[in-house]
């Protein structure tokens, strides 16, 4: 029997020093802050210090920690996130609607951090901003952190919590909280295929085959959608989006909620909650994935005791009533957006417009997601891909 986890400070999310080409003034950012978030006012007096948070591959995060002894010990801690520079694609790295979405979601979802002021003067440190509350937990990456030993029992709740949680989003009153405007439900599978096709084909730097193939079997079988049945969608839901109770972690494995917040809000909208589904299932690779799924871990959804993919889909149905028998569509469409977000992470790359070289590995990563989405369109099914 696997030991259960044993949680100390070190296995929560941890920053680090401030990547090259991605620092700003902090003399700026301090003075807008004194002058547009009253609350923080009486701390920043005590300093102002600044690490980074390597996660993510989109918009940057980064941890200030205001007041204290030189901004050590006993400083409040907060998050900054901002788009990388030399972006273009600006739906993408929307920071006033992320912190719209956030500042209308916290007040009445408590897995929503609250967020604290929003910037959009590009003069202050490079790019439009926001600052939120910093929620302290443990997130699940590819690589879980030495020492934390996560057993059987521990996953399977986990698991289920995620997609509870997820239908907790897709019940979420988003016209009673503000929030109606915010998509457009209306033909929104279509747009959704033929918008991510024409990122695709600005960011291509090569023929990828299985694209092309994967691309033509979305349109041609395109479900319907009813706007009626529309919700509030995250779109990028995943375990490392996910900040997960420190204290349930270190307790022995029981039921109980260990999900404390969802992050990464920029992405979200009002559609089809199916498609949110598929996106979550898209991320979730099994144990006995072939070798092509392998490569693309995202989270520990590959270790035993997590529930499989058609068992998230199924508990998503039991929860919510919705029918989730051509789930294979969302799937496939799911592993498309990811492969165009690969790409277009790759373009930037060979445009010379970012030194993080883990781009430099993306034009790989696109070709084995179109053939993982491939595979699974030749076998009808999202499960036992490997037989």
């Amino acid at each position: 029997m696997r030991p259960e986890a044993k949680v100390t400070g070190e296995h929560t999310d941890q920053p680090s020093a401030v990547r090259e080409g991605q620092a700003f003034d902090l003399g700026a950012l301090a003075a807008y802050l004194a002058s547009h978030a009253p609350e923080l006012s009486g701390d920043l007096a005590g300093g102002l210090a600044l690490e980074q948070f390597g996660r993510g591959y989109s918009n940057l995060t980064y941890l200030l920690r205001v007041g204290g002894a030189g901004a050590g010990p006993g400083a409040r801690e907060l998050v900054l996130r901002r788009a990388p520079p030399g972006v273009k694609i600006k739906s993408a790295h929307d920071m006033g609607r992320e912190f719209r979405i956030l500042s209308h979601l916290a007040p009445t979802w408590k897995k929503a951090p609250r967020p604290l002021v929003y910037c959009e003067d590009e003069s202050v440190i490079g790019s439009a901003f926001y600052v939120m509350e910093r929620v302290r937990g443990v997130i699940l990456r590819a690589k879980v952190p030495a020492g934390l030993e996560l057993g059987e029992a521990r996953l399977h709740r986990i698991s289920e919590a995620a997609i509870d949680t997820l239908v907790e989003i897709h019940a979420i009153d988003y016209g009673g909280v503000g929030l109606g405007d915010l998509g457009r439900p209306e033909g929104y599978i279509e747009r959704q295929v033929s918008g991510w096709a024409a990122r695709y084909a600005k960011a291509r730097t090569e023929e990828v085959p299985d694209m092309a193939r994967l691309q033509a079997w979305l349109t041609a079988t395109m479900p319907a959608f009813d706007p009626a049945r529309a919700t509030l969608i995250h779109n990028d839901f995943k375990y490392d989006n996910i900040v997960l109770d420190a204290d349930w972690m270190a307790a022995p494995p029981g039921p109980g909620d260990p999900v404390r917040a969802v992050l990464d809000w920029e992405m979200a909208t009002v559609g089809d909650p199916l498609m949110d589904l598929g996106t979550t299932l898209g991320y979730w690779v099994e144990p006995d994935d072939p070798p092509v799924f392998q490569v693309m871990v995202f989270g520990p959804t590959n270790v035993p005791g997590n529930l499989r993919r058609m068992d998230l889909a199924r508990r998503y149905a039991d929860r919510t009533g919705r029918d989730v028998s051509n789930v294979l569509y969302y799937y496939a469409f799911a592993l498309f957006k990811l492969a165009v977000v690969g790409q277009q992470l790759y373009r930037r790359h060979v445009d010379g417009l970012t030194r993080d070289l883990r781009m430099a590995a993306m034009g790989d990563g696109v070709k084995a997601l179109a053939a993982a989405a491939m595979q699974a369109i030749g076998k009808g099914r999202i499960d036992r891909l490997a037989d």
